[in-house]
């Protein structure tokens, strides 16, 4: 059974930024993006718990193809990602986003 899934607004923007990075780069890019992406939370949504713990209760899974990193925490009602991240972006900055109330 699939785990209830909730993308934080912070998430939500960082994947809209990198759709349209992608997409500028070359038409149709930011589109396979997503699709790897959809791919990635899809799998966790199946076993939330497959993926090691990285930063307090934060655990991680890698997007295919592309250089981005998914954070997220498996609760008891469903998963909350936090942070869709280049690989070489600050990790201060989503560590900033555990235990913020999601809005």
């Amino acid at each position: 059974m699939k785990s209830t899934l909730r993308l934080r607004p912070e998430a939500e923007a960082d994947l809209k930024e990198a759709y349209r990075w992608h997409e500028k780069q070359r038409r149709g890019l930011g589109d396979d993006f997503l699709l790897y992406v959809e791919a990635a939370l899809s799998a966790l949504q199946e076993n939330p718990k497959q993926f090691a713990f990285v930063y307090k209760e934060v655990r991680r899974t890698l997007v295919r193809r592309f250089p981005y990193t998914i954070f997220y925490v498996a609760q008891r009602e469903g998963i909350m990602v936090l942070a869709i991240f280049h690989a070489r972006r600050n990790p201060k900055i989503w560590q900033n986003r555990v235990g913020k109330k999601a809005d």
